[in-house]
């Protein structure tokens, strides 16, 4: 898949656990692992805003194009 996510990057960057993390997004942890495993298929773009609001961070920080 082109799309990588790095989100465990961003959250290690800012020693934040995905419990912690899923609490203050509101989202399950389940789909919050989903998502930073790299096999959810969409991300909203207010689930994306708020991750970014709550880790500090920009989209591109955290979503990576590379070509296969």
């Amino acid at each position: 898949m082109p799309i990588i996510v790095n989100l465990d990057v961003m959250m290690a960057k800012r020693k934040m656990s995905l419990t912690e993390l899923s609490e203050k997004v509101g989202i399950t942890m389940a789909n919050l692992s989903i998502l930073k495993t790299g096999k959810a298929k969409a991300v909203r773009f207010e689930t994306l805003e708020t991750i970014c609001r709550v880790l500090n961070c920009q989209p591109g920080d955290i979503l990576e194009f590379v070509e296969e």
